[in-house]
């Protein structure tokens, strides 16, 4: 149930989740963590916690996923529940607005059930808090009545599990990151990785793809599996349209020629902000705001959607004075590079 920012889910690039993703994410997504492919680290600490706590027969750690969008966070949330043999409960932080939507939820979960909140860090505080002693303790309390008349009821609730996802750690609060007992970062994956996963996916849709062309669209999946099986099935059109419906070197690099993604998956957003440092500000330092009202585009959006790909390349540093685009920026953008005397301190810096 993700949320991406205005505009960000046009973008075939992007990694949040939209509405005609679902269908397709849900019949490609690996049911067993030997089947989930990529992130090996957080793959061994699950499988030990899960193994272990189905030996002690009792329900798992609470486990908070965390990383960028499109990376598989939910896709564990399900193989978590279906490695402990138990039936999973789906939910996001936004649609649980008051402590009665969450008593709904607890209440009606089984003995080691397993409840997912996706973008855990934008439940409101007050909910928060009536998690606490949930997740800590099993229990719930509510309050019957108004005024001097009202009354406390404590509702005892059955041993669960409790996955939470978010893509901004940063805004989760101490008090309830604390109360999570396992904690996995997904990083961004390896074109190895993308490439099986491409492999893996074009065989269940039944498409014929060779090496080169899946490699092609690896490449420019920005580290993201949620990319990749997109370009996928943008490509898959693409070539069921133009060509023999067999992607190949040839026409993936058509195909991925005319959605405007070039070779390392950047677009034209990600081309329009390396050019406004680059050729407006002569590579910088320029203030985020300043970026922003160039582009046309929310600083916020800016910050959480199109930095962190560019900030991974090394084509973008953040500095106090602003943002300053690297020597690896000109090169892709085929522009010549001259180390340049440093700007007036402030200049460029916002107010």
């Amino acid at each position: 149930m993700a949320h991406g920012a205005p505009g960000e889910g046009k973008r075939v690039v992007s990694g949040e989740s939209v509405v005609e993703d679902a269908p397709a994410e849900s019949s490609l997504r690996p049911q067993r963590l030997d089947d989930f492919i990529g992130q090996s680290k957080v793959k061994e600490q699950l499988g030990i916690a899960i193994a272990a706590a189905k030996k002690r027969g009792e329900p798992l750690d609470h486990t908070l996923l965390h990383g960028p969008p499109g990376l598989g966070k939910t896709t564990l949330a399900h193989i978590i529940a279906a490695e402990l043999g138990v039936s999973i409960k789906v939910t996001s932080g936004p649609a649980i607005e008051r402590p009665g939507d969450l008593a709904a939820i607890l209440t009606n979960l089984e003995e080691g059930e397993v409840i997912f909140i996706d973008e855990v860090h934008r439940l409101s505080r007050l909910v928060e808090e009536k998690l606490y002693p949930a997740m800590e303790d099993f229990f719930f309390d509510i309050f019957l009545g108004k005024g001097p008349g009202a009354r406390g009821l404590r509702l005892s609730l059955p041993p669960f599990t409790l996955v939470g996802a978010t893509t901004r750690y940063s805004l989760l609060s101490p008090p309830l990151r604390d109360r999570f007992g396992i904690a996995c970062h997904l990083d961004f994956y390896d074109e190895d990785s993308i490439l099986l996963i491409l492999k893996r996916s074009a065989a269940i849709m039944r498409m014929a793809a060779d090496d080169v062309g899946l490699g092609h669209i690896a490449c420019r999946s920005r580290g993201t599996p949620r990319v990749a099986n997109r370009l996928l099935r943008r490509l898959r059109d693409f070539t069921e349209v133009v060509g023999d419906g067999t992607i190949s070197e040839e026409t993936a690099v058509e195909g991925l020629a005319r959605l405007e993604i070039d070779s390392i998956g950047l677009d034209e957003v990600d081309h329009k902000i390396l050019r406004t440092i680059v050729n407006k500000f002569d590579g910088g330092p320029v203030g985020l705001d300043t970026i922003a009202a160039s582009v046309s585009e929310d600083a916020d959006t800016i910050t959480d959607v199109y930095e962190p790909y560019l900030l991974q390349l090394g084509f973008i540093d953040r500095t106090p004075r602003g943002r300053v685009a690297s020597r690896l920026a000109y090169a892709h953008l085929g522009i010549s590079y001259s180390a340049k005397t440093s700007k007036q301190p402030g200049l460029w810096e916002e107010s």
